[in-house]
């Protein structure tokens, strides 16, 4: 028996509906999100800080973030295998560099504070592989990703209809 695009078992549930836009009811906050994070690009290599998004919206279920930063990586040239591994990047971490996996290793600790803080082990491994300046630059580019996860996973924000470039957040 083959299934078609209209049988129960091959038809798309549909999209939910926002709660709310954040930009058009407070745009001098969205204004402010979108400044931090400009800011937030300064000082890390562009396909570190989409390897940081990624991993940050996955951990936040985040799926609006997963939709618009993997498009926008692979857009820049991210390999898709590299994108697909994230999730386990510790069974797979030959397909990233030392910085990479300290960056990942950072942001999963910043976004995920169960113990309550950053461990002291993920902090120095970082601190090994970044100057102090990229260091904070990189705990910028992470706490504002994780806003604005919270941002889109609160307000609903429909994944699937980003263009790569759209839009910085």
């Amino acid at each position: 028996m083959t299934t078609n695009e209209n049988t129960p078992a091959t038809t798309r549930l549909p999209e939910h509906t926002p709660r709310l836009n954040f930009a058009k009811l407070v745009p001098e906050f969205y204004r402010a999100m979108i400044r931090l994070e400009t800011a937030s690009h300064d000082g890390v290599e562009p396909s570190l800080a989409e390897l940081v998004r990624i991993r940050a919206s996955q951990l936040n279920h985040c799926a609006y973030c997963l939709d618009m930063h993997t498009k926008d990586a692979l857009a820049a040239g991210e390999s898709i295998e590299r994108i697909i591994q994230l999730s386990a990047w510790e069974e797979s971490k030959h397909y990233y560099t030392a910085r990479e996996i300290a960056a990942i290793e950072l942001t999963e600790a910043v976004t995920v504070l169960t113990d309550g803080f950053v461990p002291d082990e993920v902090w120095e491994k970082a601190a090994a592989v970044f100057d102090e300046r990229e260091l904070a630059q990189l705990v910028g580019a992470i706490t504002v990703i994780n806003a604005w996860n919270r941002l889109s996973v609160t307000c609903r924000n429909v994944p699937g209809h980003y263009t790569p470039g759209d839009h910085a957040g």
